[in-house]
């Protein structure tokens, strides 16, 4: 399979509201905006981040699967957890869900969440002790 793009999709009843979340906390821009459907690409990266949301009781979704999305966490890895820490939780005043915290299997994260209750781990990659070193196929924490 040759893949040219992927990306998910929030369903949601709070198209509007959850796509301005994501503008104006974690650097998303509009490339379309419906009533119902609003695609999102974070394009200051060398590879275009995307996100699109998507009204759950929207026509296009199978009958039986329109309800807002249900247990999902999107991960952001950032060069400086602190910053964003900082900028997000005690600057902007997002819900706090995890506090930040080093892990031993090599992460420096926090746990905030959007307006549909979806989480969101803001991480930096740091090294793993010992006991997990050994777990990772490549290094990645240079």
């Amino acid at each position: 399979m040759k893949v040219s793009s992927f990306y998910p999709v929030i369903l949601t009843e709070q198209v509007l509201t959850t796509a301005e979340f994501y503008t104006k906390h974690f650097g998303f821009e509009k490339v379309f905006e419906a009533d119902w459907y609003v695609s999102l690409r974070m394009s200051s990266h060398t590879i275009p981040f995307e996100l699109a949301i998507l009204d759950a009781a929207h026509p296009t979704i199978p009958e039986g699967y329109r309800s807002k999305i249900n247990g999902l966490i999107l991960n952001f890895e950032v060069d400086d957890v602190d910053a964003e820490y900082d900028r997000l939780i005690r600057g902007a005043k997002l819900p706090l869900e995890l506090e930040i915290r080093s892990e031993d299997f090599g992460q420096r994260h926090f746990i905030t969440s959007d307006p549909n209750g979806i989480l969101i781990d803001v991480i930096s990659v740091i090294a793993p002790t010992d006991d997990y070193n050994s777990q990772y196929i490549e290094e990645i924490w240079k």
